[in-house]
């Protein structure tokens, strides 16, 4: 489905999604996340890598898919999924190229990327989007069905296929290799009064500086 514009500025999207629909979304975009998405953490990532590694194929076809950094607590009776919040996404980053080039689209995660994940993300056509970290509760909300469909062994840290409805995030890092977290501060970040290892490039302050 093409990333629909709702009426508020918001963007909805669903997997599998084409690089023209990765195109469509620049950081600071807010996204509403529907239908299938794989949630896999570090030890997921881990046994997914090896198993390229062995020349095997891995356990769903990844092109044009979302995966979400998560491993939803065990729910209670009556209830879809447990907490579903999401993980640090930068725990992924010795996996994330192998994945990228294989034609993963879309990641869900918490907190920023470094400069090769952003970079790699430029490469391979791909977004980064953050979930509301310590909001586990109120993402399970969105989830409508779920199913374990490998290494089983790994209980909350399995592969999983989740269905979600309007999960909310917001776009990091987009596939133009901008980072909304680094280009947000820039008009009041005080350069000036922070030791040399703690600046960052705004254009004030390259202006004055010869270039950032």
């Amino acid at each position: 489905m093409p990333v629909e514009v709702l009426d508020d500025g918001r963007k909805r999207i669903s997997a599998p999604l084409s690089d023209d629909d990765v195109r469509a979304l620049e950081i600071g975009d807010v996204v509403l996340v529907s239908g299938t998405v794989y949630a896999a953490r570090d030890a997921a990532h881990k046994r997914m890598v090896e198993m390229l590694d062995r020349g095997e194929e891995l356990p769903f076809d990844i092109r044009g898919q979302i995966v979400y950094y998560v491993g939803p607590t065990p729910e209670r009776p009556g209830n879809v999924t447990g907490s579903a919040g999401p993980t640090t996404a930068s725990r992924m980053d010795k996996w994330t190229p192998r994945l990228l080039e294989l034609g993963l689209k879309g990641i869900m995660g918490k907190g920023g990327r470094g400069p090769a994940i952003r970079a790699e993300l430029e490469k391979h056509t791909a977004v980064y989007m953050a979930a509301l970290g310590g909001g586990g509760a109120l993402s399970a909300l969105t989830v409508r069905g779920q199913e374990i469909i490998a290494f089983e062994d790994l209980q909350t840290e399995a592969i999983r296929r989740m269905e979600l409805e309007d999960f909310p995030v917001w776009v990091v890092n987009d596939c133009r290799g901008r980072d909304f977290y680094a280009e947000t501060i820039k008009p009041w970040r005080k350069n000036d009064l922070l030791p040399g290892a703690l600046r960052v490039p705004t254009d004030q302050w390259a202006g004055e500086n010869g270039g950032g």
